[in-house]
């Protein structure tokens, strides 16, 4: 299904009101860390969709990850000691294999059949280990949200990790709604011509897609000295591209991007301009906490290590700006319990993105709304 808008054309969004802060599938693919986070010396302490987890990699270097709390005493085994093939609780010793069972108990040969820790399977692609915390029968590495651009070798680039302190669903909309970068970003990324210019959205299955296209417009700084990269001592006008990609339940590619105006890009040759993924992946930890990955990746001038750097450290300071806003905006949620969230022409994207979440909860039997305050689910 396609709908086509523009801010001014007044055609309303799948619906006009929106849940605040929104609950988190379980059974789905998140991102627990970057993969070399993940190592034999000591375990990673992260929590995903409210699941404290331990993770560690074995002897044959495979990423485990165990629920944090020791079956003896609930001691977090994050803070215990990698020996091999088991994990080492920090405070009576106990030992676990992968599969999360005890294999060693202190001053005692026999082993409680009970003593058990949930295990959880994990994928390791796109330089990120994948976990999931739901139904472990349900677990298809197949359906992995597909980040491929993170380690095809047409592509370089680098990224990091942001502890934002909001609602996952905010970076969501964040980041399916690109017209923020007119006034949250105007010193970089952002124009007047993003807000005027009209949109697609595409939904089909667990993807929901939104496109624009801004033509014939002077660069913003950001994209004016990424063309002068490729391109030395440009000069002139130029068409730019946002392709919003959401494939449930967090994960959003953007393929963004400029070329000298009028020379074929909306048809399909960008031959003439620097193309960029920005790719992002969320993992709610707690109903007002998110870990949000992220990564700018380019197809030119792969072998400069001085652009990856600059590019990185860029789009840090843009992230850094919307990190700002979305810890503000979290505080005036919880601050105004009562106050309706309403939806503009531009929400649509990401209101069909709740649809999708909201299909989601519900074939789990969860509701779409966490809690108003506290952190519930």
């Amino acid at each position: 299904m396609t709908l086509t808008t523009s801010p001014l054309a007044g055609t309303a969004p799948p619906t006009t009101a929106a849940a605040k802060i929104f609950n988190h599938p379980r059974n789905a693919w998140y991102v627990a860390a970057w993969d070399h986070e993940v190592t034999g010396k000591r375990p990673l302490a992260r929590t995903v969709a409210g699941v404290p987890l331990a993770l560690w990699r074995n002897s044959e270097g495979r990423a485990v990850a165990l629920a944090d709390a020791c079956w003896h005493r609930l001691a977090p085994l994050s803070k215990g000691r990698v020996l091999g093939d088991e994990l080492q609780c920090p405070y009576h010793g106990l030992r676990y294999n992968a599969a999360g069972r005890c294999t060693g108990m202190p001053a005692q040969e026999t082993i409680n059949p009970s003593a058990v820790v949930p295990s959880y399977p994990v994928v390791e692609r796109y330089r990120y280990a994948w976990v999931w915390v739901g139904d472990p029968d349900l677990a298809d590495p197949a359906t992995v949200p597909d980040m491929h651009r993170m380690d095809d070798p047409a592509w370089a680039g680098d990224g990091e990790t942001i502890h934002a302190d909001c609602n996952y669903q905010l970076v969501l909309d964040n980041l399916m709604d690109l017209t923020h970068e007119e006034f949250v970003h105007s010193s970089s990324i952002g124009q007047e011509e993003l807000s005027e210019a009209e949109f697609d959205v595409t939904h089909e299955g667990d993807t929901v897609t939104v496109t624009r296209w801004i033509r014939d417009i002077a660069p913003p700084p950001f994209w004016l000295k990424n063309m002068r990269d490729k391109f030395p001592g440009f000069e002139g006008r130029v068409d730019r591209w946002q392709i919003i990609r959401f494939e449930a339940p967090a994960t959003i590619c953007i393929d963004v991007g400029v070329a000298k105006a009028g020379t074929g890009a909306p048809e399909g040759d960008r031959s003439q301009g620097v193309n960029g993924y920005v790719m992002n992946t969320i993992t709610p930890e707690t109903d007002r906490t998110c870990h949000y990955f992220w990564a700018f990746m380019r197809n030119y001038r792969l072998d400069s290590q001085t652009i990856t750097t600059q590019l990185r450290q860029g789009v840090h300071g843009v992230f850094g700006e919307d990190e700002d806003m979305l810890r503000a905006q979290q505080r005036a949620i919880d601050a105004n319990p009562e106050h309706e969230f309403y939806s503009l022409n531009i929400d649509a994207g990401g209101m069909w993105v709740r649809r999708i979440l909201e299909r989601m909860l519900a074939a789990e039997g969860r509701p779409s709304s966490a809690p108003a305050s506290g952190q519930g689910t």
